[in-house]
């Protein structure tokens, strides 16, 4: 894989501030820049976008945005403090754009998940680095 391995980036994310939502994708793809994947890189702003905007939505209360760069490709994670889990629903077309932020998720990352911690949980995804 191109890029600087292990480079990692930490972002907190303040309570209930949709402004940190563009401010996120701006700084992951400024991470990403020498990653030498363009279209994961595109899909990763997406996704982590998703994630940042559900933890500042359905919590109250910070969050914490990390992305790593490994060997085998990209590491995101949003790490909120409230313990009650995201639910993956198929969106209602009467609800607009609501709802659809895990199913996005989950069609384009190659894997993802949600992990508990002592208070709260981590919604992460991953990216390959050799898929186009």
């Amino acid at each position: 894989m191109d890029g600087p391995d292990g480079a990692q980036f930490r972002r907190r994310l303040g309570k209930a501030d949709l402004r940190a939502v563009p401010e996120a994708r701006r700084a992951l793809r400024e991470h990403l820049r020498h990653w030498g994947k363009p279209d994961r890189a595109e899909t990763a702003e997406l996704l982590t976008s998703e994630l940042v905007t559900n933890a500042l939505i359905h919590t109250d209360d910070d969050a914490v945005l990390t992305a790593t760069i490994g060997p085998r490709g990209l590491r995101v994670e949003v790490r909120d403090f409230v313990g009650r889990r995201p639910r993956l629903c198929v969106p209602n077309a009467d609800d607009g754009t609501h709802g659809r932020g895990l199913v996005l998720v989950q069609s384009l990352a190659d894997a993802w998940g949600v992990r508990s911690h002592g208070v709260g949980k981590a919604v992460w995804f991953e990216l390959n680095g050799d898929a186009v």
